[in-house]
């Protein structure tokens, strides 16, 4: 989306409340917030709770007490409403499955059976600093999966889902994805080079961040995703998905990552970076916004 003043401007944040908060988050969220105010727009907060094994109660509650101790504040989500709701991931699922429908119809992605160690083992690359490594295309079918035999693969919510395997998308080789930045400029990557197939249905029954978050991001209107400068092949990724399923592309800026004294980026197991643990220790929140 390109910079406008308009009032129809749609940020969001979307917290994953498997830790604490930390100062790279609070960053984050704080340029979200300025850019939606200065923008005249509506901010969405979205609770990620995908991830049923990490995620708990407590570090929603958590997660909500500390934005609004940072002066953030939102006019729909998982504590207020909205038209666009439910606001937490776990309450979406028949979302998430119509969409993987709609990919699954239209031959776009297919069941894979290769656990995490034998994608990394057999990885061609290393592709540092992303978080799925890139896939050798070992389940890849050599023909459209539409004419695999996987009439008890439909995944429509009446019939329990697509558990059992990991369902890939599988990229347009070769094909060159660009946007602007919005604060990093031009970007540009090449699919099956800087990323391959992903996953976006997991065998554990769970939809993958990468449909998750496209199917909510178009669902919610969001026309603008403020986020880390590690999440843009994500970017990528969620580009050719939009493609697939028809949905328009929001606006994206990437915010450089924080990181420690040794120069590695902040992670939820930085507890003592944690905003929760600085409210504790006194700080404020004008001393986290200038840190």
């Amino acid at each position: 989306m390109p910079e406008s003043t308009s009032i129809s401007y749609r940020g969001r944040l979307a917290p994953s409340p498997t830790g604490l908060l930390h100062l790279g988050h609070a960053r984050t969220f704080l340029i979200a917030a300025q850019r939606c105010a200065e923008h005249g727009g509506t901010l969405v907060l979205r609770n990620e709770d995908l991830d049923q094994q990490r995620c708990r109660p407590e570090f929603v509650q958590a997660m909500i007490e500390d934005l609004r101790w940072l002066g953030i504040s939102w006019t729909e989500g998982p504590d207020c409403g909205g038209p666009f709701g439910p606001y937490t991931q776990s309450e979406r699922r028949v979302h998430y499955l119509h969409a993987l429908q709609q990919l699954r119809d239209r031959g776009m992605i297919y069941p894979c059976t290769c656990s995490r160690k034998d994608v990394a083992q057999s990885a061609t690359a290393p592709n540092e600093g992303d978080d799925e490594p890139l896939y050798s295309g070992k389940c890849r079918p050599s023909r459209d999966p539409r004419s695999d035999s996987l009439s008890g693969c439909r995944v429509e919510a009446k019939r329990g889902g697509p558990a059992g395997v990991n369902w890939r998308f599988r990229v347009p080789d070769g094909e060159e994805i660009s946007f602007t930045d919005l604060h990093l400029g031009l970007q540009e990557m090449v699919a099956g080079r800087d990323f391959g197939d992903f996953i976006v249905w997991r065998k554990d029954d769970v939809p993958a961040y990468q449909l998750a978050v496209v199917v909510d991001d178009a669902a919610m209107k969001i026309t603008e995703v403020v986020r880390g400068a590690d999440l843009l092949k994500s970017t990528a990724r969620q580009i050719l998905l939009y493609r697939a399923l028809g949905l328009p592309i929001p606006g994206y800026y990437h915010c450089e990552l924080v990181r420690d004294q040794q120069g590695v980026r902040l992670a939820k197991r930085h507890d003592a970076l944690s905003i929760s643990k600085l409210r504790q220790s006194g700080w404020t929140p004008q001393q986290v916004r200038c840190s």
